[in-house]
């Protein structure tokens, strides 16, 4: 687990071996890491969420981590006491039916060394929490869904996200407990046609 000040450590450090072995790597991120980076919250969380890599202002679904970065990142673990996997591209598969409208116009990006880090909006973010704190079925007690109440989304935020987490997954099991943690939020069904 690590904090804000540990995260931007270890991504500086994650830099500096990549430019000292000539390599380089353009990554986007999410995840609570990513709301770390963007100081929206403080809890710390356990890995940063590879979603994609950059490429040319484009993403693309990071289907395993370059094998230059991949290295990096275990070396950068073990000198720092953290797993192999602190680095990882677990949430990949949100690219499989398409991020949300006009994402790439909300990434900001930090610079590190060899290592570029974009970093999902705000927005963004609201939509991937909502999606995970649905798809964990926690609403009780989910990070998530805490994450989601720090971000305080609008009504019309917390609607357009649920219409976007519906294009990652249609059933109707998914779209009852959408509705439940929708109500939690304080949106009530019937001002959401999903």
């Amino acid at each position: 687990m690590f904090g804000r000040e540990e995260l931007e450590r270890a991504l500086r450090m994650l830099g500096a071996v990549l430019q000292d072995r000539g390599a380089s790597s353009r990554i986007l991120v999410g995840g609570g890491s990513s709301l770390l980076l963007l100081g929206l919250i403080e809890r710390p969380t356990a890995d940063l969420d590879v979603i994609g890599l950059a490429s040319g202002g484009h993403y693309a679904k990071a289907e395993s981590i370059p094998g230059p970065l991949a290295e990096a990142v275990r070396d950068v673990g073990a000198a720092l006491g953290l797993s192999d996997t602190w680095l990882n591209n677990g949430p990949a598969t949100l690219f499989d039916f398409g991020l949300p409208k006009g994402f790439e116009e909300r990434v900001s990006v930090r610079e590190y060394g060899s290592l570029e880090v974009h970093v999902a909006g705000r927005f963004d973010m609201v939509c991937f929490k909502l999606y995970a704190a649905v798809d964990q079925s926690g609403y009780g007690t989910s990070k998530h869904l805490a994450d989601l109440l720090i971000l305080r989304p609008t009504t019309t935020e917390l609607v357009t996200a649920a219409h976007w987490t519906r294009t990652q997954d249609d059933s109707e099991g998914f779209r009852g407990e959408l509705v439940k943690i929708l109500t939690v939020l304080g949106v009530e069904a019937p001002d959401v046609s999903l």
